[in-house]
Protein backbone atom coordinates (compact mmCIF):
# COMPACT_ATOMS: atom_id res chain seq x y z
CA UNK A 1 0.00 0.00 0.00
CA UNK A 2 1.86 3.33 -1.15
CA UNK A 3 1.67 6.48 1.11
CA UNK A 4 0.68 9.53 -0.31
CA UNK A 5 1.14 12.99 1.05
CA UNK A 6 -1.65 15.05 -0.30
CA UNK A 7 -1.93 19.34 0.44
CA UNK A 8 -4.26 21.87 -0.68
CA UNK A 9 -1.26 23.64 -2.18
CA UNK A 10 1.93 26.08 -0.84
CA UNK A 11 3.00 29.68 -2.06
CA UNK A 12 4.98 28.48 -5.08
CA UNK A 13 8.26 29.68 -3.49
CA UNK A 14 7.69 27.57 -0.49
CA UNK A 15 7.55 24.15 -2.76
CA UNK A 16 10.97 23.11 -2.86
CA UNK A 17 11.65 22.94 0.83
CA UNK A 18 7.90 21.35 0.95
CA UNK A 19 8.71 18.76 -1.41
CA UNK A 20 12.21 17.81 0.29
CA UNK A 21 9.93 17.37 4.10
CA UNK A 22 7.96 15.35 1.88
CA UNK A 23 10.87 13.18 0.34
CA UNK A 24 12.87 13.29 3.79
CA UNK A 25 9.20 11.55 5.27
CA UNK A 26 9.63 8.70 2.76
CA UNK A 27 5.97 9.33 0.91
CA UNK A 28 5.74 7.62 -2.26
CA UNK A 29 3.95 10.41 -3.61
CA UNK A 30 3.03 14.45 -3.63
CA UNK A 31 -0.72 15.40 -4.75
CA UNK A 32 -1.69 18.64 -4.93
CA UNK A 33 -6.00 20.06 -4.50
CA UNK A 34 -7.35 22.65 -6.30
CA UNK A 35 -8.05 25.12 -3.50
CA UNK A 36 -6.52 28.66 -3.22
CA UNK A 37 -3.67 27.72 -5.74
CA UNK A 38 -3.16 26.31 -9.01
CA UNK A 39 -2.35 23.00 -8.92
CA UNK A 40 -0.60 22.19 -12.40
CA UNK A 41 1.33 25.13 -11.64
CA UNK A 42 2.24 23.76 -8.27
CA UNK A 43 3.06 20.46 -9.92
CA UNK A 44 5.68 22.36 -12.12
CA UNK A 45 7.94 24.17 -9.30
CA UNK A 46 7.10 20.66 -7.26
CA UNK A 47 8.55 18.92 -10.14
CA UNK A 48 12.00 20.56 -10.06
CA UNK A 49 13.05 18.82 -6.80
CA UNK A 50 11.21 15.84 -6.65
CA UNK A 51 13.52 13.38 -7.23
CA UNK A 52 11.82 9.69 -7.35
CA UNK A 53 8.53 11.09 -6.11
CA UNK A 54 5.30 10.53 -7.96
CA UNK A 55 3.32 14.05 -8.39
CA UNK A 56 -0.27 14.91 -9.44
CA UNK A 57 -3.32 16.65 -8.78
CA UNK A 58 -5.67 15.47 -6.89
CA UNK A 59 -7.42 17.45 -7.76
CA UNK A 60 -7.91 19.24 -10.96
CA UNK A 61 -11.46 20.68 -11.35
CA UNK A 62 -12.00 19.67 -15.13
CA UNK A 63 -14.80 20.97 -16.51
CA UNK A 64 -13.50 25.10 -16.58
CA UNK A 65 -10.43 23.85 -18.47
CA UNK A 66 -10.60 22.44 -22.21
CA UNK A 67 -9.10 19.19 -22.97
CA UNK A 68 -6.82 20.92 -25.01
CA UNK A 69 -5.20 23.47 -21.99
CA UNK A 70 -5.21 19.85 -20.04
CA UNK A 71 -3.28 17.74 -22.25
CA UNK A 72 -0.64 20.31 -23.08
CA UNK A 73 0.04 21.07 -19.06
CA UNK A 74 -0.08 17.23 -18.44
CA UNK A 75 2.37 16.45 -21.76
CA UNK A 76 4.88 19.21 -19.92
CA UNK A 77 4.30 17.74 -16.51
CA UNK A 78 4.60 14.08 -17.84
CA UNK A 79 8.18 15.25 -19.80
CA UNK A 80 9.36 16.87 -16.55
CA UNK A 81 9.06 14.26 -14.51
CA UNK A 82 10.43 11.52 -16.25
CA UNK A 83 6.72 10.17 -16.57
CA UNK A 84 5.80 10.66 -12.75
CA UNK A 85 3.05 12.95 -13.22
CA UNK A 86 -0.21 11.65 -12.54
CA UNK A 87 -3.71 13.74 -13.57
CA UNK A 88 -5.85 13.43 -10.99
CA UNK A 89 -9.35 15.34 -12.66
CA UNK A 90 -12.52 16.01 -10.33
CA UNK A 91 -16.10 17.75 -11.65
CA UNK A 92 -16.39 20.11 -8.59
CA UNK A 93 -20.15 20.49 -7.62
CA UNK A 94 -22.65 22.14 -9.57
CA UNK A 95 -22.46 25.93 -7.65
CA UNK A 96 -18.98 25.95 -7.75
CA UNK A 97 -18.89 25.50 -11.72
CA UNK A 98 -21.55 27.99 -12.40
CA UNK A 99 -21.29 30.13 -10.00
CA UNK A 100 -17.20 30.18 -9.26
CA UNK A 101 -15.83 28.82 -12.02
CA UNK A 102 -18.47 30.75 -14.88
CA UNK A 103 -18.47 27.56 -16.78
CA UNK A 104 -21.79 25.37 -17.74
CA UNK A 105 -22.81 22.65 -15.42
CA UNK A 106 -24.29 19.26 -17.47
CA UNK A 107 -24.46 15.95 -16.84
CA UNK A 108 -20.81 15.28 -14.82
CA UNK A 109 -20.34 11.89 -15.57
CA UNK A 110 -21.08 12.10 -19.06
CA UNK A 111 -18.73 14.97 -19.81
CA UNK A 112 -16.08 13.76 -18.03
CA UNK A 113 -16.32 10.78 -19.84
CA UNK A 114 -15.56 12.31 -22.60
CA UNK A 115 -13.34 14.47 -21.21
CA UNK A 116 -10.85 11.68 -20.68
CA UNK A 117 -11.76 10.67 -23.97
CA UNK A 118 -11.01 13.79 -25.49
CA UNK A 119 -7.71 14.02 -23.62
CA UNK A 120 -6.53 10.57 -25.07
CA UNK A 121 -7.12 11.63 -28.53
CA UNK A 122 -5.28 14.62 -27.77
CA UNK A 123 -2.36 12.24 -26.95
CA UNK A 124 -2.73 9.80 -29.46
CA UNK A 125 -2.79 12.43 -32.19
CA UNK A 126 0.73 13.95 -30.67
CA UNK A 127 2.05 10.97 -30.48
CA UNK A 128 1.26 8.88 -33.65
CA UNK A 129 1.06 11.72 -36.16
CA UNK A 130 -2.29 10.56 -37.24
CA UNK A 131 -5.02 13.39 -37.80
CA UNK A 132 -6.95 14.28 -34.63
CA UNK A 133 -11.22 14.05 -34.90
CA UNK A 134 -12.32 14.00 -31.73
CA UNK A 135 -16.44 14.37 -32.10
CA UNK A 136 -18.61 14.30 -28.72
CA UNK A 137 -21.31 15.65 -27.36
CA UNK A 138 -19.54 17.92 -25.28
CA UNK A 139 -16.19 18.47 -27.01
CA UNK A 140 -14.84 18.61 -30.07
CA UNK A 141 -11.08 18.82 -31.29
CA UNK A 142 -10.31 18.43 -34.97
CA UNK A 143 -7.43 20.67 -35.80
CA UNK A 144 -4.30 20.42 -34.91
CA UNK A 145 -0.98 21.34 -37.69
CA UNK A 146 2.41 20.57 -37.45
CA UNK A 147 3.30 23.95 -35.28
CA UNK A 148 1.16 23.16 -32.27
CA UNK A 149 2.11 19.32 -32.12
CA UNK A 150 4.78 18.94 -28.77
CA UNK A 151 7.44 16.88 -29.11
CA UNK A 152 7.33 13.51 -28.14
CA UNK A 153 8.76 12.88 -24.83
CA UNK A 154 9.31 9.02 -25.06
CA UNK A 155 7.20 8.79 -21.72
CA UNK A 156 3.83 7.97 -22.98
CA UNK A 157 0.41 9.19 -21.76
CA UNK A 158 -0.03 10.71 -17.88
CA UNK A 159 -2.39 8.32 -16.19
CA UNK A 160 -5.61 10.04 -15.64
CA UNK A 161 -7.32 9.35 -11.70
CA UNK A 162 -10.73 10.69 -11.42
CA UNK A 163 -12.83 11.41 -8.40
CA UNK A 164 -15.78 9.63 -7.32
CA UNK A 165 -18.41 9.23 -4.85
CA UNK A 166 -21.41 8.43 -6.77
CA UNK A 167 -22.08 5.49 -8.53
CA UNK A 168 -22.33 7.06 -12.19
CA UNK A 169 -19.34 8.78 -11.92
CA UNK A 170 -17.42 5.50 -10.44
CA UNK A 171 -18.65 3.29 -12.85
CA UNK A 172 -17.13 6.15 -15.84
CA UNK A 173 -13.77 5.80 -13.98
CA UNK A 174 -13.85 2.42 -14.11
CA UNK A 175 -14.69 2.58 -17.97
CA UNK A 176 -11.81 4.81 -19.09
CA UNK A 177 -9.52 6.13 -16.13
CA UNK A 178 -6.30 4.42 -14.63
CA UNK A 179 -7.46 5.54 -10.94
CA UNK A 180 -10.29 6.05 -8.99
CA UNK A 181 -9.54 9.06 -6.22
CA UNK A 182 -11.93 7.92 -3.50
CA UNK A 183 -13.25 10.67 -1.25
CA UNK A 184 -12.26 10.93 2.04
CA UNK A 185 -16.26 11.06 2.86
CA UNK A 186 -16.62 7.25 2.78
CA UNK A 187 -16.78 4.00 4.77
CA UNK A 188 -15.75 0.44 4.71
CA UNK A 189 -19.20 0.16 4.21
CA UNK A 190 -19.73 2.11 1.25
CA UNK A 191 -16.52 1.23 -0.53
CA UNK A 192 -17.47 -2.25 -0.75
CA UNK A 193 -21.43 -1.94 -1.61
CA UNK A 194 -21.32 0.93 -3.52
CA UNK A 195 -17.99 2.21 -4.54
CA UNK A 196 -16.21 -0.97 -5.84
CA UNK A 197 -18.96 -2.81 -7.14
CA UNK A 198 -19.31 -0.10 -9.16
CA UNK A 199 -15.91 0.06 -10.26
CA UNK A 200 -15.75 -3.20 -11.52
CA UNK A 201 -19.07 -2.48 -13.39
CA UNK A 202 -17.46 0.16 -15.40
CA UNK A 203 -14.37 -1.66 -15.37
CA UNK A 204 -16.35 -4.60 -17.35
CA UNK A 205 -18.59 -2.72 -19.79
CA UNK A 206 -14.56 -1.58 -21.01
CA UNK A 207 -12.88 -5.11 -20.80
CA UNK A 208 -10.91 -3.77 -18.43
CA UNK A 209 -10.26 -5.44 -14.73
CA UNK A 210 -10.75 -4.10 -11.60
CA UNK A 211 -6.96 -5.00 -11.22
CA UNK A 212 -6.08 -2.51 -13.75
CA UNK A 213 -7.67 0.74 -11.92
CA UNK A 214 -5.83 2.19 -8.70
CA UNK A 215 -8.12 2.61 -6.08
CA UNK A 216 -6.94 6.24 -3.68
CA UNK A 217 -8.32 7.07 -0.66
CA UNK A 218 -7.57 9.39 2.21
CA UNK A 219 -7.86 7.96 5.40
CA UNK A 220 -9.61 10.51 8.32
CA UNK A 221 -7.06 9.61 11.46
CA UNK A 222 -7.88 10.30 14.87
CA UNK A 223 -5.06 9.99 17.05
CA UNK A 224 -2.17 11.23 20.00
CA UNK A 225 0.09 10.21 22.92
CA UNK A 226 -2.71 12.44 25.55
CA UNK A 227 -6.32 13.23 25.90
CA UNK A 228 -5.52 16.71 24.72
CA UNK A 229 -4.45 16.30 21.79
CA UNK A 230 -6.76 12.79 20.68
CA UNK A 231 -9.40 15.53 21.70
CA UNK A 232 -8.02 18.16 19.12
CA UNK A 233 -7.65 15.23 16.72
CA UNK A 234 -11.58 14.19 16.60
CA UNK A 235 -12.56 17.67 17.14
CA UNK A 236 -10.94 18.16 13.08
CA UNK A 237 -12.14 15.37 12.01
CA UNK A 238 -15.93 15.75 13.65
CA UNK A 239 -15.46 19.01 11.73
CA UNK A 240 -14.43 17.62 8.70
CA UNK A 241 -17.18 14.63 8.31
CA UNK A 242 -20.11 17.20 9.55
CA UNK A 243 -19.41 19.69 6.17
CA UNK A 244 -18.97 17.00 3.86
CA UNK A 245 -21.90 15.15 5.50
CA UNK A 246 -24.00 18.85 5.20
CA UNK A 247 -23.32 18.49 1.19
CA UNK A 248 -26.23 17.20 -0.69
CA UNK A 249 -24.03 15.70 -3.43
CA UNK A 250 -22.42 13.17 -0.48
CA UNK A 251 -25.98 12.13 1.47
CA UNK A 252 -25.99 8.65 -0.73
CA UNK A 253 -23.13 7.86 2.07
CA UNK A 254 -24.72 8.90 5.50
CA UNK A 255 -28.41 7.35 3.52
CA UNK A 256 -26.31 3.92 3.36
CA UNK A 257 -25.91 3.77 6.79
CA UNK A 258 -29.22 4.91 7.86
CA UNK A 259 -28.34 8.19 8.48
CA UNK A 260 -30.43 10.73 5.98
CA UNK A 261 -31.61 12.46 9.12
CA UNK A 262 -27.94 13.80 10.24
CA UNK A 263 -27.68 14.78 6.20
CA UNK A 264 -30.28 17.11 7.02
CA UNK A 265 -29.65 18.68 10.34
CA UNK A 266 -26.29 19.54 9.18
CA UNK A 267 -27.41 20.95 5.64
CA UNK A 268 -29.82 23.04 7.37
CA UNK A 269 -27.57 24.23 10.00
CA UNK A 270 -24.80 25.31 6.70
CA UNK A 271 -27.20 27.01 4.82
CA UNK A 272 -27.81 29.07 8.25
CA UNK A 273 -23.91 29.73 9.20
CA UNK A 274 -24.48 26.93 12.19
CA UNK A 275 -21.05 26.06 10.81
CA UNK A 276 -20.05 25.63 14.86
CA UNK A 277 -22.77 24.10 15.87
CA UNK A 278 -22.57 20.81 13.07
CA UNK A 279 -19.66 19.02 14.87
CA UNK A 280 -21.40 18.05 17.67
CA UNK A 281 -23.25 16.05 15.90
CA UNK A 282 -21.28 13.96 14.87
CA UNK A 283 -21.61 10.98 17.60
CA UNK A 284 -19.10 7.81 18.25
CA UNK A 285 -20.65 5.69 15.40
CA UNK A 286 -20.41 8.04 12.68
CA UNK A 287 -16.72 8.71 13.79
CA UNK A 288 -15.88 5.14 14.13
CA UNK A 289 -17.74 4.61 10.39
CA UNK A 290 -15.73 7.49 8.90
CA UNK A 291 -12.35 7.73 11.11
CA UNK A 292 -9.79 5.50 11.57
CA UNK A 293 -8.61 6.21 16.14
CA UNK A 294 -5.84 4.41 17.25
CA UNK A 295 -2.30 5.40 18.95
CA UNK A 296 0.17 6.98 16.88
CA UNK A 297 2.57 4.17 16.28
CA UNK A 298 -0.34 1.77 15.13
CA UNK A 299 -2.64 3.98 12.78
CA UNK A 300 -0.76 2.48 9.84
CA UNK A 301 -1.50 -1.47 11.13
CA UNK A 302 -5.56 0.12 11.50
CA UNK A 303 -5.62 1.45 8.23
CA UNK A 304 -4.37 -2.06 6.60
CA UNK A 305 -6.98 -4.10 8.95
CA UNK A 306 -9.67 -1.87 7.86
CA UNK A 307 -8.86 -1.02 4.01
CA UNK A 308 -5.85 -3.73 2.80
CA UNK A 309 -7.92 -5.44 0.82
CA UNK A 310 -9.55 -2.59 -0.73
CA UNK A 311 -7.16 0.03 -1.59
CA UNK A 312 -3.70 0.69 -3.56
CA UNK A 313 -2.63 3.81 -1.94
CA UNK A 314 -3.81 6.03 1.00
CA UNK A 315 -3.23 9.41 2.42
CA UNK A 316 -3.36 10.81 6.03
CA UNK A 317 -5.82 13.22 7.32
CA UNK A 318 -5.16 14.67 11.11
CA UNK A 319 -4.25 17.54 12.59
CA UNK A 320 -2.03 15.33 14.27
CA UNK A 321 2.09 15.44 13.68
CA UNK A 322 3.54 12.26 14.26
CA UNK A 323 6.98 11.96 15.79
CA UNK A 324 10.01 10.55 13.59
CA UNK A 325 9.68 6.88 15.60
CA UNK A 326 5.53 6.92 15.27
CA UNK A 327 5.69 7.39 11.56
CA UNK A 328 8.73 5.40 11.00
CA UNK A 329 6.43 2.48 12.46
CA UNK A 330 3.55 3.91 10.16
CA UNK A 331 4.77 3.78 7.05
CA UNK A 332 6.49 0.87 7.88
CA UNK A 333 2.77 -1.26 8.23
CA UNK A 334 1.32 0.53 5.23
CA UNK A 335 4.22 0.30 2.55
CA UNK A 336 5.00 -3.76 3.83
CA UNK A 337 0.96 -4.37 3.11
Amino acid sequence: MKLDAVTYGHRLADLPAEIARVRERGYDGWFVSETVHDPLLSCAVAGTASGELQLGTAIAVAFPRSPMHTAYAAHDLQAQTGGRFVLGLGSQIKPHIEKRFSTEWSKPAARMREYVLALRAIWDAWETGERLAFRGEFYRHTLMTPFFTPEDHGHGHADVWLAAVGPLMTEVTGEVADGLLCHGFTTRRYLEEVTLPKLSAGAERAGRRLDDIEVVLPVFVVTGTDDAQRAEAEAAVKAQIAFYGSTPAYRAVLDLHGWGELHEQLHRLSVTDGWAEMPALIDGEVLDAFAVTAEPAEVGAAIVERFGDEVDRVSLSTSYAFDDDAWSRVRRDLQAR
